[in-house]
């Protein structure tokens, strides 16, 4: 078919739902990553740093960096530097991080810096949401692009005014979970639906015991934790039960945007009659020139003469056959012929008539 051929080909693949490791359907509350955050200057750069007349708190956090290493910069004096530039340092802390360990960070440019490339970030502490210090970051950064200008020509290969630095923080403070304190742990579903809770509270309790787990609603199970010596070993085994997640409801997923089509094995039309046409308008403008006669005394006069055309095709009534299964569904839409573009009003036309059982989503 000619309309996202690629997305739709894909899904055709899903076949019945298969058994999935509890850990790939669902997470332990309270075990999270947590996302960090910070200022900081980034310095050595081979001229190409933040342009401090236009970016003034570059200035400002230079000076105040200064001030605190014992150096006081006399007042008036404007510093023009090329080779500073202020950044944001952003991290996510993982769960049950310790003091002394290392993470990676990404450092990003706020002001008009060119590029980061060969830039060493100075010591930058990163906070959480509660404006608490959780780590320190500090080094040389990695940017995966090249570029150069001259003479007002420029080439650039990737993005250069962000990069990351690999282990480029150290932990100092460690976010507390406390899983199973309560004598409980809690599972989430990553997706709601009662039908795969309650196949999930039934694998726990058949590997676990009757009465080990209980599902609180269509997302929620609470289990009864063991001892605190057990409770490791315990959740390794839990993340490796095997799970049937019950399938999807039909849902048509559209990406307005690139055109995109995804369905899921859940999809299903009715029989249907489709009419669907393009109107295109070409409009085509050329330069007509007048050259006046010899010895007339008239002026050469510039003229624009368009040609205009409207062209309608493809309206006849199609025929679409109700489908029990997907490839069923694709067979017909490909008797439509349509591209991207019009399959979207096509569907969205579908699902108002009734003749398309599925959740259609626009994104």
């Amino acid at each position: 078919m000619r309309f996202a051929a690629a997305a739709v080909v894909a899904s055709l693949f899903f076949g019945p739902a298969y058994a999935e490791r509890l850990k790939e359907l669902a997470s332990i509350q309270g075990v999270r990553d947590n996302p960090l955050i910070g200022y900081g200057l980034m310095v050595g750069l081979d001229g190409t740093g933040d342009q401090t007349m236009q970016t003034p708190f570059t200035t400002q956090s230079l000076n105040n960096m200064l001030q605190q290493l014992g150096i006081t910069i006399p007042q008036g004096v404007n510093m023009q530097l090329k080779n500073v530039a202020a950044v944001m340092v952003t991290a996510t802390l993982p769960s049950f991080a310790r003091p002394g360990q290392n993470i990676d960070v990404t450092v990003s440019s706020m002001g008009n810096a060119k590029s980061l490339r060969g830039g060493t970030l100075l010591m930058t502490p990163l906070k959480g949401v509660d404006g608490q210090t959780y780590a320190v970051a500090q080094g040389n950064m990695v940017v995966g692009g090249a570029g150069a200008s001259a003479n007002g020509s420029k080439v650039q290969v990737n993005q250069l005014s962000s990069g990351r630095i690999p282990g480029g923080a150290l932990v100092e403070r460690t976010v507390e979970s406390p899983v199973g304190a309560e004598g409980t742990f809690s599972i989430e579903l990553n997706r709601s639906d009662f039908g795969t809770t309650q196949r999930a509270v039934d694998a726990i309790n058949r590997q676990f015991g009757s009465g080990t787990a209980e599902a609180i609603d269509a997302r929620s199970i609470r289990v009864r934790a063991p001892e605190p010596q057990q409770r490791v070993g315990f959740l390794a085994r839990l993340e490796d039960l095997e799970v049937t997640p019950t399938q999807a409801g039909a849902r048509v997923v559209v990406n307005a945007r690139t055109g995109s089509v995804v369905m899921n094995q859940a999809v299903r039309v009715k029989d249907c009659a489709i009419a669907h046409g393009n109107l295109s308008v070409v409009i085509n403008t050329e330069p007509v020139i007048s050259q006046p006669g010899a010895f007339s005394g008239g002026s050469t006069v510039a003229a624009q003469t368009s040609q205009i055309s409207v062209n309608q095709g493809g309206g006849a009534i199609q025929m679409v056959r109700g489908g029990a299964s997907l490839s069923d569904v694709v067979k017909g839409l490909n008797s439509l012929g349509a591209n991207p573009q019009d399959l979207v009003s096509i569907l969205q036309a579908m699902k108002s008539a009734g003749a398309l059982s599925a959740e259609l989503e626009i994104i």
